[in-house]
């Protein structure tokens, strides 16, 4: 059973050890990088350009190593082809900044 309704207007939401995360995403930026949230996403900004899903990919492998998990526990649930998209994170190892801090503040 998702708990959505229990997350409100939070980009992210945990699922037992699964982190979903609403992304805004933002390719053929000058650098890879997590923004900042923007309402209900995260922004975040990858090198490639949005080609076939490319920019997708690299964003999967990108937060990879920023989550400390092999890509493959990066599950794309939407927006492959687009930049709305949800992620989910199996039993991530580490949180990036902007996480630790939103949980800070709920």
């Amino acid at each position: 059973m998702k708990s959505q309704q229990n997350r409100g207007e939070s980009f992210f939401w945990w699922e037992g050890d699964t982190l979903v995360v609403n992304i805004l995403g933002k390719p053929s930026a000058g650098v890879d990088a997590i923004g900042k949230p923007k309402g209900p996403q995260l922004k975040v900004s990858v090198t490639a350009a949005p080609r076939a899903g490319r920019a997708t990919d690299h964003m999967v492998r990108f937060l990879a190593k920023e989550f400390g998990v092999p890509t493959s526990a990066i599950e794309v649930v939407f927006g492959r082809m687009n930049v709305n998209k949800q992620l989910r994170i199996h039993a991530p190892q580490k949180l990036p900044a902007v996480f630790q801090q939103t949980s800070l503040l709920d």
